[in-house]
């Protein structure tokens, strides 16, 4: 049966509600995304503040009220506080997802992969197949681009044992949205733990070149040529295939590399486009942000660092994770995690180490 969830009496807890400061750390929306998560995987329920506290216009705004109905709608349960501008929500889960099919539209531009992000550790507890359409802005800055949740994300939780395929089917830009993006789950029960510490050798650079609605203006060519430019002078003959779709409801562009390393691991970077950006700078700016992981030394790149730290929480067992960069989200995603009695995460330097014990079994929703 088709589940569809727009986002326009849950089980009784023996424990009281966890209390969680929304303006601690990077004080961003990500506190609320994975909060959600976490409060649904493990059934406590969550009464959360100062949401979005340090940013400009504090508070949930429409694309976080989507997320946090989204996951209501997998888990079930009773949320309070979701509307636009609040600074404060409750929520109290029901159970394990069912599976079956969704919709979410976030209804703007509000990305849609960031969505995913919030979506993925719940429907890693799913009693059944899932698949989950999402739709609203696919390619923006400061939110992760399809191509890097289909090629370096996904890769990671499939060594986890979370089989997740990721569609781009629809481009999405700022300010039309109306991007669609596919998920096809099969929930893992437990995960097991990551080991990616070492890198090893660059085996290959490749990447995609994507524009909508601009073939006369040769975007596709142009991105490609910029990042071309700059790994060749890096010593690296880069493969980047030059697509060009006329499905978006608006010009726009999205550029996206990867590093294949000798250990099994793949490191990514990506760039959008925006008005008064010349292609060409789309294409160095991807370059040069994966040129800058590959050179610490990491196996995880600067994105798939905080990405990561939800599942190393759910699997059982020790996961060890050399990253790119620590930054807030880093930060405050090893706090959240720690916060939940999930699992005991530490940093040391840029070494990730993260003792999950995972979730325990709950009850499905009926």
């Amino acid at each position: 049966a088709e589940t569809a969830a727009g986002c326009a009496g849950g089980r009784a807890h023996a424990m009281s509600a966890l209390e969680i400061d929304g303006a601690t750390g990077s004080g961003s929306g990500m506190i609320v995304r994975q909060a959600l998560a976490y409060a649904a995987v493990t059934g406590r329920e969550i009464h959360l503040r100062h949401i979005r506290a340090r940013r400009s216009r504090p508070g949930l705004r429409r694309q976080h009220v989507c997320a946090v109905q989204a996951v209501r709608a997998l888990a079930g349960g009773t949320l309070d506080g979701a509307s636009v501008g609040s600074r404060e929500l409750t929520f109290r889960p029901a159970g394990d997802p069912l599976g079956g099919s969704y919709r979410f539209d976030v209804g703007t531009a509000g990305s849609a992969t960031a969505l995913s992000l919030a979506l993925l550790p719940v429907l890693a507890r799913a009693t059944a197949p899932v698949r989950v359409e999402l739709t609203g802005g696919l390619f923006q800055d400061h939110a992760p681009s399809p191509f890097h949740l289909q090629h370096v994300l996904a890769p990671l939780l499939g060594r986890m044992g979370l089989v997740v395929a990721v569609t781009p089917v629809r481009p999405g830009y700022v300010p039309a949205g109306g991007g669609v993006l596919r998920l096809d789950v099969l929930g893992a029960g437990s995960l097991e733990p990551l080991d990616a510490q070492e890198p090893g050798a660059v085996l290959s650079v490749w990447g995609v070149a994507l524009a909508s609605r601009l073939r006369e203006r040769r975007v596709a060519p142009r991105m490609a040529e910029g990042a071309r430019a700059v790994l060749a002078r890096a010593g690296f003959d880069a493969r980047i295939e030059e697509r060009e779709d006329d499905s978006a409801l608006q010009p726009g562009a999205g550029m996206a590399v990867f590093a294949d390393l000798a250990a099994g691991h793949r490191i990514g970077a990506d760039a959008a486009g925006a008005p008064g950006r010349p292609a060409e700078t789309i294409g160095r700016t991807a370059a040069e942000l994966l040129l800058e992981d590959l050179r610490t030394g990491a196996a995880l790149d600067r994105f798939a660092s905080d990405q990561i730290i939800a599942f190393t929480a759910l699997a059982r067992g020790r996961s060890r994770a050399r990253l790119a960069a620590v930054s807030d989200h880093v930060r405050t995603a090893v706090w959240l995690a720690n916060l939940f009695g999930l699992a005991r995460a530490e940093l040391s330097g840029t070494l990730l180490v993260v003792d999950g014990g995972g979730p325990a079994g709950r009850s499905p929703r009926r």
